[in-house]
């Protein structure tokens, strides 16, 4: 059983959550993680401005999703940084390129999710995985959040992401910070039950 996991990351940190995504999916029998990054939009000019160049080399050797493989697969985790409240640019442009595989059908039935990333405590987390339901729901796509059973989300001594809808972290308003082991245990959670649900779909 296939789960891709489909991300854009410009400073890592969605990047290190997908990672962790892919942990949580590994751990359950007979499922294999897949990490797939979307195509980047913005040219390297603007990216060096940015001071993003560097960081993503990190990642650089993931190769590129197409829109073929999400049909290849048999459950996708979707990951974003908020960008004003909603998905990245990089994201959504991909998706919107995923039309054919809507008039098909393809995509209907499996399973989905998503995990984002903000800079800062209430920038946006919930309403761009909630948004972003939007479109997996439209594919006629199972979504499944991260439930209450990952007690990490319920914690109030700690700034921590996650919440019902999916696993996030908060990145700083200069990128200064890196996703918390708590943060990180709700990516693996979500990836875990994500993969878990789809096992049993498959498996039926």
């Amino acid at each position: 059983m296939k789960v891709l996991i489909v991300f854009y990351s410009m400073y890592g940190h969605v990047y290190r959550m997908a990672q962790a995504v892919a942990e949580g999916v590994g751990e359950v029998p007979g499922a294999e993680a897949v990490v797939r990054r979307v195509p980047e939009t913005l040219s390297e000019v603007i990216l060096k401005g940015m001071g993003a160049v560097e960081a993503q080399k990190s990642f650089a050797h993931i190769p590129v999703c197409t829109v073929e493989e999400l049909a290849g697969s048999d459950a996708i985790i979707f990951g974003t940084p908020t960008r004003f409240g909603n998905m990245c640019g990089q994201m959504r442009q991909f998706l919107d390129a995923t039309g054919e595989l809507w008039a098909k059908g393809s995509l209907v039935g499996k399973v989905g999710g998503v995990f984002t990333s903000s800079a800062t405590q209430h920038g946006g987390q919930e309403s761009t995985i909630l948004s972003f339901h939007i479109t997996l729901l439209h594919q006629g796509m199972i979504i499944v959040g991260l439930p209450y059973a990952f007690q990490g989300q319920l914690r109030n001594d700690e700034i921590t992401g996650c919440s019902p809808y999916g696993a996030s972290t908060i990145a700083g308003t200069k990128g200064e910070r890196t996703p918390s082991e708590n943060e990180l245990a709700g990516a693996r959670f979500q990836g875990k039950h994500i993969a878990g649900i789809a096992s049993r779909l498959v498996s039926r």
